[in-house]
């Protein structure tokens, strides 16, 4: 847990820019490194782990191909207000993919309705397709959770969700398309 100290330290580098360079370095360590992630149909079935490079662009390119909503929560790790997300209420059988690079990331089987006003799951659609980071942020302890493929931020998981796995992947909708099952 971060004491009051910690938390006062990281709120005057944040107002430096020390904290963006600190951020940018620990990423800049992820850029060019090959990942392996679990591929689906268009069906929704498991095809096979397949290795790919990560998705790496420049801000100007993420600028380019997302909205300000979807790069805010994707790229500067915002989280857009509750109940307001367009995937919300979706409740069709089908993937959601991230809107950054279509990468896989939950079956609409672990969707689950938490009350909290954001996409909740229970669990990703692959182990692999997902990665988390410990989250520091706003004087709290989260766990934030990103696309593996591009490091997009997604949201973060909780562990106060349903049977069986106990955890709650809440998710922001700026972050996810969402492609309906055949």
């Amino acid at each position: 847990m971060m004491n009051r100290r910690q938390f006062a330290t990281g709120l005057a580098l944040c107002g430096t820019g020390a904290c963006s360079a600190v951020y940018g370095a620990a990423r800049e360590t992820k850029r060019g490194r090959r990942v392996k992630l679990v591929e689906f149909t268009e069906k929704g079935e498991r095809k096979g782990v397949v290795e790919v490079d990560k998705v790496v662009k420049t801000d100007e390119e993420w600028r380019k191909q997302l909205s300000p909503a979807q790069y805010e929560v994707t790229r500067q790790k915002g989280t857009e207000r509750a109940f307001t997300g367009a995937l919300y209420k979706v409740r069709d059988k089908g993937i959601y993919n991230c809107v950054c690079c279509g990468n896989a990331l939950f079956h609409s089987d672990t969707k689950y309705e938490s009350g909290t006003g954001w996409p909740s799951f229970y669990a990703p659609i692959a182990k692999e397709n997902v990665a988390t980071e410990t989250d520091l942020a706003h004087g709290m302890r989260r766990v934030e959770v990103l696309c593996a493929k591009c490091d997009a931020h997604l949201g973060h998981v909780f562990e106060d969700g349903p049977k069986p796995t106990g955890l709650r992947y809440c998710m922001n909708s700026a972050s996810m398309t969402f492609t309906k099952l055949l």
